[in-house]
């Protein structure tokens, strides 16, 4: 008796050690008992009942599933290769653990499958060009679709992104050449502008230019008439003048010969002449 206490004690640690089980915090586990749900298991130290408990840790952190590539005839009839990612995570409540695994069989193939049938869906009906141009809409759709067929499969889908929408090889190539033509008829209708633009620049600076010379000309031309003007009008005066009074001194002298008497008035311009011819000054008396 003495020797089976030994083994009893034994078998109890041996039993007690391989019932231990531990739940990391990015896990959440289910446990059975004979093939039935008996309780739940959050992060931490567990024990289970080794052969009659089983336990089944579910992986709570998220994930990304590609829903592999795949062709999808457009509305305009082209074949577009496809590609999308999708981003889910299993809910960390009991429940949505419980739901996850008895609800649904390989929640990844499931996503896959009807990620690619809701693309065909929804691509199906768009032409090439606007599935390209609306890929933001294509992802609100195909998200909004697989919150809803996955509401009960206890998981969370966080996000879809298009990998690619790429049309045929031929189809591809005259986009291509297409593109190249437009860019290039943009960059000579910009060279085009650019050149007229400098143009009409330069031609409006020549026809500054040319009024600035034709006003400078005009402006010399005024201020040459002004001064000959000026200069007629001081001409005039003093030949005017001087004529005048050349006709007085002839006068005077033909009175002279003929013993004829004159009065000249003080300070008139003929006793000047006559003072500065005789280098005698006009007396004020």
């Amino acid at each position: 008796m003495d020797n089976l206490i030994p083994i009893i004690i034994a078998v109890v640690v041996f039993i007690f050690l391989i019932g231990i089980r531990i739940v990391r915090p990015t896990q959440r586990a289910l446990i059975e008992r004979l093939g039935k749900y008996i309780r739940f298991a959050n992060p931490g130290f567990h024990w289970i009942i080794p052969v009659v408990d089983s336990m089944y840790k579910i992986n709570i952190t998220e994930k990304m599933i590609d829903a592999e590539q795949q062709e999808i005839i457009t509305n305009d009839n082209l074949n577009a290769r496809v590609d999308a990612q999708i981003y889910f995570k299993i809910k960390a409540d009991e429940n949505s653990v419980k739901n996850s695994q008895y609800n649904v069989n390989n929640i990844e193939v499931q996503i896959v499958s009807l990620a690619r049938t809701t693309l065909r869906n929804i691509i199906g009906t768009m032409t090439l060009k606007s599935a390209n141009s609306e890929r933001g809409k294509i992802n609100k759709e195909l998200l909004i679709t697989l919150l809803e067929e996955t509401m009960n499969w206890g998981i969370e889908i966080v996000r879809t992104e298009l990998k690619e929408i790429d049309p045929p090889k031929d189809v591809q190539e005259t986009m291509n050449k297409i593109v190249k033509a437009e860019n290039e008829k943009i960059a000579a209708i910009d060279f085009a502008t650019a050149t007229e633009t400098k143009a009409d620049g330069e031609k409006r600076a020549e026809i500054r230019r040319a009024e600035g010379f034709k006003q400078g000309a005009i402006l010399r031309a005024e201020g040459e008439a002004q001064a000959i003007q000026l200069v007629n009008e001081a001409a005039e005066k003093f030949f005017v003048g001087n004529a005048q009074l050349l006709r007085r001194i002839q006068a005077m002298e033909t009175s002279l010969k003929s013993n004829s008497k004159i009065v000249v008035p003080t300070g008139s311009d003929l006793v000047n002449v006559m003072g500065a011819m005789g280098g005698v000054l006009p007396s004020h008396e």
